[in-house]
């Protein structure tokens, strides 16, 4: 009998388990945008490269090498909305949870403790965007239990009051001077209204979804929010949430979305 040259452990199988999950995750993210160009780009490239250098084209070879040997740094930079959608997507898993001893540590003493929404908070808000639908009044809503979002707050006006429909409403009524922006919502209180969010250009969305869904899909990407928005056009309500965009759905299916993500 001869000697096998390649033995298969459990850890080799793990190992092409883990990678595996790693290149799915990766593709969940670049998929349906720009960036999956870039990577089957930056692929071509490694690939010639392979030949060029089987084949011992040593000028090209050299070129392309030289090319290869920055690409962490250029897939960092390429990828690096994608990276960070990657990691929030980490940080807000349950082994992250705030009911993990160890998380718990981590947010009281680095994060801080920012209070969940309740179920009469969610009420008004859906309710809110119940009756701005009804009207047609557009809204860009900002919902967080994890970050204060500090540095978006100080783009606007701060508020810093208890929520109800009415007080939502009014703000975002046409006349009124603060309905021009987001509200960002943090626990059970109205931070702030008028703010300056994020603008992906490079986001690609239907054409009949405005600038409040391309703002609203960036803010879900920056951050781990829940972006609710209403449409002046159409009256639709809609939430974004790590990238994705849930379009056209009626206040009882925001109410249900609220409570799975931010009622534990």
């Amino acid at each position: 009998m001869y000697p096998l040259f390649i033995t298969i452990g459990f850890f080799d199988i793990l190992d092409v388990l883990l990678v595996a999950f790693l290149f799915y995750q990766l593709y969940r993210l670049i998929k349906g945008t720009v960036a999956i160009n870039i990577f089957a780009g930056i692929f071509t490239i490694y690939l010639l490269w392979l030949i060029v250098k089987a084949l011992k084209m040593s000028l090209l070879s050299t070129i392309l090498g030289s090319f290869i040997g920055v690409g962490v740094l250029a897939v960092i930079i390429v990828f690096q909305q994608e990276i960070r959608k990657f990691l929030l997507f980490l940080g807000t898993q349950d082994f992250l949870s705030k009911s993990n001893p160890i998380s718990k540590y981590f947010r009281k003493y680095f994060a801080g403790e920012v209070q969940e929404l309740n179920n009469n908070t969610i009420r008004e808000i859906s309710r809110a965007c119940r009756n701005m639908s009804k009207t047609k009044t557009g809204a860009l809503i900002v919902v967080s239990t994890r970050s204060e979002l500090a540095t978006y707050q100080q783009t606007g006006d701060v508020i810093d009051a208890k929520i109800s429909h009415r007080l939502i409403e009014s703000v975002f009524f046409k006349n009124s001077p603060m309905h021009d922006g987001a509200m960002i919502i943090v626990g059970d209180k109205l931070k702030a209204a008028r703010c300056v969010l994020p603008i992906d250009d490079d986001l690609n969305i239907p054409a009949e979804l405005g600038l409040r869904h391309r703002a609203a899909l960036s803010m879900s990407i920056e951050t781990d929010a829940m972006v609710v928005t209403v449409s002046e056009e159409t009256g639709k309500i809609s939430f974004a949430k790590s990238g994705e965009l849930t379009h056209n759905i009626s206040h009882e299916k925001l109410f249900d979305s609220m409570q799975k993500e931010f009622v534990k």
